[in-house]
């Protein structure tokens, strides 16, 4: 899933939701209910947004270590980028 289709994946979240049950430990939900109060949101948007950042962290790590094997697989030659030295002088 790439990160496209998850931001499209997360309008079609705004539009159809679910109640789900979770169990939190008591100190998390004491600490998210003071920070809802505080950004004058509630606990459910609080934690839906939290989620999708967690979401969209986890694919952008999977594209980072895909990244980070395609180098070590294929490493930048030494001129690989000579030609555009001269460019930004």
């Amino acid at each position: 899933m790439d990160i496209l289709y998850l931001e499209k994946f997360s309008i079609l979240w705004r539009l159809t939701m679910r109640t789900i049950q979770m169990t939190l430990d008591d100190e998390l939900v004491e600490s998210v209910d003071k920070l809802v109060k505080e950004l004058n949101t509630s606990r459910s948007a609080f934690i839906r947004d939290a989620l999708r950042e967690a979401v969209k962290r986890f694919y952008t790590s999977i594209q980072e270590e895909k990244h980070r094997q395609g180098y070590l697989f294929h490493p930048v030659n030494k001129d690989e980028f000579s030609v555009w030295e001269k460019e930004q002088d």
